[in-house]
């Protein structure tokens, strides 16, 4: 008896190890634990197995895996036994849970045909399911660690402000499997306001971005503490988790109540509320939100407190980032200006150049009494077509210098495209490029600041006039879309090189004589910034195309949701 008893224990070491050899470079959670129930049925002689989850939030469990496929299992059982209610199995069955996160998370089962399982097996069976527990557990420290890993390589690609924050969002539905949304909020004065948010069934961004909560002096004093807080819904009120502040903040958060998140989606039911501190004090806070009961708990709000000093490094390395970013969008503007001025003197010289001399002629007309009035009307409608193209020219680079508040708005797309064309028409008309404008007549208002779209089409025209030094055609297609506001934008001239195109948008990368490399970087910044996208189409010889999309504004938004 005792030499069985060792056999029995020598199998089941080999057992363990053979489950741990396997197990210790496995990166799914839901791969090891079907591995294990492979191995399981091999090791205790079972002819079916089942592997069973209950997703946090769920009352029920269900069967994800079987051998053979198709297997009929008792849910009920199996949901029993992961809540301990102590089902009564038959002697052919074997069963053992699994935990993740803090908690069951999944069952082992096994069934033999035609004989019962023998005495001490359901014990055997559960010290497998507690190694395999501990390997489930160490992947999600894994992935804890490459989530981090992966925000830092963000930092230091010095990823744009926004990007990053979608990253740390990324990051965060990683490390909580959140089922409703995250958001990044950002302090702006005496308000809160959501400057990221992620919806987890869309996969999209919601459409509340830039919505601004007040800090109140109660939520203010509690966000102060910098501790991680928990909130449970119960009907239309909010309660807070043991030791874990006020409702009112959960109030406050609660910001998606009776409006459409993404595509009508439900409401929160927990939502799990993080600050972010810097050495200046409070710079923001991480919202973690789930639509179904359970799904965080302690565990989360312990993965999010453990995230949270690398995200306000990321969060403070981003603010740096944003504010040299506006600084270098002014000195782009400047140096923008500076290249109209001496672009468009020639066509401002030409204009009065033909002023003058009708002036002097009309004088020594009047004061030698042979004024003609055909040849006056003529001279004065050449007058006034000369300073309607300085008019045109000077109005355009005013409005284009004239900047705007950082507050993002809405903006005017028809009007951008025309006040710059305004400033470039003359002198692509002189260097033989003809322009193609069609731009929908209904366009609606596109959310950005009207400054920055400014900036955006001067910058992108600019790039398009450059690559057809022997003239050509520039398009411009202006269209609204089921997802905003799209601008075309194609010239017909030279073409970017192959070994340039991977390069094209990094920062200070230039083939001009006197660029300086910052166009497209910024071009792409402003996009971001606004929630919109550029793809860029070129080949050599033939020409480029760039495509823009723009959401609308809030105001446009409405009118098309009524």
């Amino acid at each position: 008896m005792p030499e069985v008893r060792a056999d029995h224990e020598l199998g089941m070491y080999r057992f363990l190890a053979e489950i741990n050899a396997h197990l210790e470079k496995a990166g799914d959670a839901e791969g090891a634990a079907r591995f294990a129930l492979r191995a399981s049925m091999h090791h205790f002689q079972a002819h079916e197995g089942a592997l069973a989850i209950l997703p946090a939030g769920r009352a029920r469990a269900g069967v994800s895996f079987s051998i053979p496929k198709g297997g009929s299992w008792d849910e009920e059982a199996l949901t029993d036994f992961l809540a301990r209610r102590n089902p009564r199995l038959p002697g052919n069955v074997l069963m053992a849970g699994l935990r993740r996160r803090g908690r069951p998370w999944a069952v082992l089962a096994l069934r033999r045909s035609g004989s019962d399982f023998e005495r001490g097996l359901g014990r055997a069976l559960a010290r497998a399911a507690s190694a395999v527990s501990a390997m489930i557990e160490r992947i999600d420290r894994d992935r804890i660690l490459e989530v981090r890993s992966r925000i830092d390589r963000k930092i230091l690609e010095q990823l744009d402000p926004i990007d990053l924050a979608y990253q740390i969002l990324h990051g965060l539905r990683s490390l909580t499997a959140y089922d409703h949304s995250s958001a990044l909020l950002m302090g702006r004065g005496e308000n809160l306001e959501v400057v990221a948010e992620q919806i987890a069934w869309s996969k999209g961004k919601s459409r509340r971005i830039g919505h601004g909560i007040p800090l109140v002096e109660e939520v203010r004093a509690a966000l102060a503490t910098g501790r991680v807080f928990g909130f449970e819904r119960q009907g239309e009120r909010w309660t807070p988790w043991p030791d874990s502040g006020t409702a009112e903040l959960a109030e406050l958060l609660d910001y998606n109540r009776g409006r459409a998140v993404g595509d009508d989606g439900p409401r929160e039911s927990t939502i799990l509320c993080a600050p972010l501190h810097g050495r200046d004090g409070m710079m923001g806070l991480l919202k973690v939100a789930a639509r179904s009961p359970g799904v965080l708990g302690p565990h989360e709000a312990l993965l999010v407190e453990r995230f949270l000093p690398q995200a306000a490094v990321a969060v403070r390395n981003s603010q740096h980032a944003e504010h040299l970013f506006s600084r270098l969008l002014e000195v782009e503007k400047k140096h923008a200006v500076a290249n109209l001025t001496r672009g468009v003197s020639h066509d401002v010289n030409n204009a009065l150049g033909t002023v003058l001399p009708l002036v002097q002629q009309m004088r020594a007309d009047v004061g030698s009494g042979r004024l003609e009035a055909a040849v006056l009307a003529a001279d004065l409608a050449q007058i006034e077509h000369s300073l309607q193209v300085c008019r045109r020219i000077f109005g355009g680079m005013l409005s284009f210098a004239r900047g705007n508040a950082r507050d993002i708005g809405e903006g005017d797309v028809r009007r951008a495209l025309e006040g710059t064309l305004a400033i470039l028409r003359d002198g692509m008309e002189r260097d033989s490029v003809h322009v193609e404008l069609q731009l929908d007549p209904r366009l609606p208002l596109a959310r950005g600041r009207q400054g920055d779209l400014e900036q955006l089409f001067l910058n992108l025209l600019t790039n398009a006039r450059d690559a057809m030094p022997g003239g050509g055609r520039l398009t411009l297609v202006a269209r609204a879309v089921p997802e905003g506001i799209e601008v075309r934008i194609r010239d017909t001239g030279v073409g970017i090189p192959v070994e340039h195109r991977e390069r094209i948008e990094e920062s200070f990368f230039t083939t001009k004589p006197h660029g300086n490399g910052l166009g497209l970087p910024i071009c792409r910044s402003i996009l971001t910034e606004f929630g919109g996208d550029m793809e860029i189409w070129s080949a050599e010889g033939q020409g480029t195309e760039v495509r823009i999309r723009l959401p609308l504004s809030e105001r446009a938004e409405a009118v098309e949701r009524a």
